[in-house]
């Protein structure tokens, strides 16, 4: 059995699914992020908050989209991974 995901796991899965896709509706971000209505809010408020990612409107649609802040977040995040893995954590 897989182990439980990080906030930190939670958040780079989000924003990755948001940089392969240019506009994502939060059905496909909970579909994709495999998580719930109710456990996507904290999550999304916190990268919304932190300037991660944006919401706007396209056609009365509510759609979310990566910022340039959340792609930098991913290029640290991945360097992270990568250094901690080289020391066998």
């Amino acid at each position: 059995m897989k182990a439980k995901r990080t906030k930190l796991e939670i958040i780079r899965d989000m924003l990755n699914i948001l940089q392969r896709n240019r506009k994502v509706k939060i059905t496909h971000l909970i579909y994709k992020a495999n998580l719930s209505n109710n456990s996507i809010k904290p999550y999304l408020d916190d990268l919304l908050k932190n300037g991660l990612v944006e919401q706007y409107a396209e056609d009365d649609q509510k759609l979310f989209r990566i910022t340039m802040k959340g792609n930098e977040f991913l290029m640290e995040f991945s360097k992270i991974k990568v250094f901690s893995e080289s020391f066998g954590l």
